[in-house]
């Protein structure tokens, strides 16, 4: 099915191809073509686990899977004041959840709701089918403080483009990009541990590693703001260093995942990317056709709302 997508969705091939130039600049048309591949390879192969989820067994899931770096993850658990588990649309991201919740680790997830509520329900049916709990986008702060509190366990993909004030503009392959803040915030006010837990694919052993990294060692102390910037920073970067590791990064034919700034767009817009900070002229500026005003129609100011291909996925 993957390869039915990449060849009929030429639109999707060429933003996984426009994301893939600007990310490995130093690879050649022909290494970036492999990867992209890969990616509508993975894909298809993730449709085909997430049918099959609801049957697996933790006996024949771990014929699939193993642990990596599992000690990380439960030192960072028995500190009892929370755990975030950074991760991305890498490798089998839905599998990776269910099966640390059929491990016996249960664990929240930040998910977006799907637009079809009967699609919605039925996908958030069986993620939860071993004690998974579901926080959505729209509930996102107070999910994220009442989990730290009861020292949960929550999963948040990082790779997801946002909007000023919600998302701070930090380096991403070199590449401003706005990323959620939400996280660092959180976490700097709660103490929860943070570490970097992905399943990718193992090529030498024919199946799937759940690795935890060990806990990130978070930026203290100084101005509030400077730390939420560089822990958000260094989240984005711990991604890239694992999508580099993997050369997959599943999310490329994207349009909005992050919201990558355009060279000569980002040359524009200076100002507004060294202080982290990008007005609504600013977003008007980079995304003319993706904003749109009240249903009342006036534009003032912060009036201004995200069209909905810029929210979150």
């Amino acid at each position: 099915m993957g390869w039915v997508v990449y060849g009929l969705l030429g639109r999707l091939r060429r933003v996984g191809q426009r994301n893939l130039a600007m990310a490995f600049p130093e690879k050649s048309e022909q290494e970036r073509g492999k990867i992209l591949r890969g990616v509508y390879r993975s894909l298809g192969w993730q449709l085909a686990e997430f049918c099959r989820m609801s049957r697996y067994s933790l006996e024949s899931a771990s014929k699939l899977i193993r642990y990596e770096g599992l000690e990380n993850y439960l030192a960072a658990q028995a500190k009892g004041k929370g755990v975030f588990v950074l991760t991305g649309h890498l490798g089998a991201w839905e599998l990776s959840s269910f099966y640390h919740s059929l491990a016996g680790y249960p664990m929240s997830m930040v998910i977006r709701r799907l637009d079809n509520p009967l699609v919605d329900a039925y996908v958030n049916g069986i993620r939860s089918l071993h004690g998974n709990r579901v926080i959505h986008k729209d509930d996102f702060a107070r999910g994220l403080l009442t989990a730290m509190q009861l020292g949960e366990t929550v999963g948040i993909l990082m790779d997801t483009n946002m909007t000023p004030p919600q998302g701070v503009f930090v380096p991403f392959f070199g590449v401003p990009a706005c990323t959620a803040s939400g996280l660092a915030r959180v976490a700097l006010r709660s103490e929860a541990a943070v570490l970097p837990g992905f399943l990718v694919w193992d090529i030498s052993e024919k199946r799937y590693v759940l690795h935890f990294g060990p806990e990130l060692d978070l930026i203290r102390g100084g101005d509030a703001a400077e730390n939420i910037v560089a822990n958000t920073a260094l989240f984005t970067a711990t991604i890239e260093s694992y999508i580099r590791l993997t050369a997959v990064p599943c999310r490329v034919i994207s349009e909005f995942c992050p919201a990558i700034l355009e060279t000569e767009i980002a040359a524009f817009r200076a100002p507004a990317r060294q202080s982290g900070v990008v007005t609504v002229e600013d977003q008007k500026f980079l995304y003319p056709a993706l904003l749109r005003p009240r249903s009342n129609g006036r534009v003032a100011g912060n009036e201004w709302l995200p069209h909905p291909a810029l929210l979150p996925s």
